[in-house]
């Protein structure tokens, strides 16, 4: 299943995103709960005029009660910044504040010299999930997938004891524009990003240092997970400023592009 969320007669809807003619259109909108309910197979649609997705005007697709997120997941991405490559997770967390919608304007905050991409396989969390055996499979507790940018003041990364502000400026959480369920980040994802068109990270979720289920069951080892929230798995290597008039765009390989614009306050 694809979906997006976006504005249908003036609301917020969920919209079923299938394949016509070759070109992606949602077809159906879900009408079961409104826009904080996940939308499942089970879930009642109904009918509605094709609109092709690229047209659409898309919202963030995910409305969490926290964004959780992997630093240094890539040990390529780790030495390039000069760290160490971890032996243990690393985790912090991002204000839904940050939240961004596809095609909507990232804000270079005067406090920042440096805004940084950070292209990440996002993961949407479907069932209550706390305290998992050190065993348990994940994937019943995954609801779906999705592209995230996890911007980041850089600069003032370096310089605070820990990443909450540089991390937490609003629009400095790009999600979108899809959510899907049929990814295997365990065989290998491609995740890679491009700006002005010039790609400048690429990596897969084959490279993770921790596997997806070693995070979820870390992160539910601290705190109880709800369907809905979002974990940012981590970038790979390439990651660089961003400027005013630049336009960012972080592609995650079976959701599609994830496409934002620069501006400085």
């Amino acid at each position: 299943m694809k979906y997006c969320l976006f504005n249908y007669n003036g609301t917020p809807h969920y919209g079923l995103v299938e394949t016509v003619a070759g070109r992606e259109v949602i077809t159906r909108v879900f009408v079961d709960g409104g826009e904080s309910s996940l939308p499942d197979e089970d879930s009642r649609t109904e009918k509605i005029a094709h609109v092709v997705l690229d047209e659409a005007r898309l919202l963030a697709p995910v409305s969490p009660t926290k964004i959780i997120c992997v630093g240094r997941n890539y040990s390529e991405h780790a030495k390039e910044l000069g760290n160490e490559v971890p032996t243990k997770l690393l985790i912090f967390e991002k204000p839904v504040s940050t939240l961004l919608a596809p095609g909507e304007v990232v804000v270079r905050p005067k406090l920042s010299q440096r805004v940084d991409h950070e292209a990440e396989l996002g993961v949407i969390i479907g069932r209550r999930c706390r305290r998992l055996a050190n065993d348990e499979d994940v994937r019943p507790y995954i609801h779906g997938y999705t592209c995230v940018n996890d911007v980041t003041a850089r600069d003032l990364q370096k310089v605070d004891d820990q990443w909450t502000r540089a991390k937490g400026f609003d629009t400095f959480c790009p999600v979108g524009p899809v959510v899907v369920d049929q990814l295997d980040p365990w065989a290998g994802v491609q995740v890679a990003c491009r700006v002005n068109g010039e790609v400048r990270q690429h990596g897969t979720t084959k490279d993770f240092i921790f596997s997806l289920g070693k995070i979820i069951r870390y992160i539910a080892s601290v705190m109880t997970l709800v369907p809905g929230d979002l974990i940012a798995t981590g970038t790979p290597a390439g990651v660089s400023p961003m400027n005013a008039g630049d336009v960012c765009e972080v592609e995650v390989e079976g959701v599609g592009i994830l496409r934002n614009t620069i501006a400085d306050e």
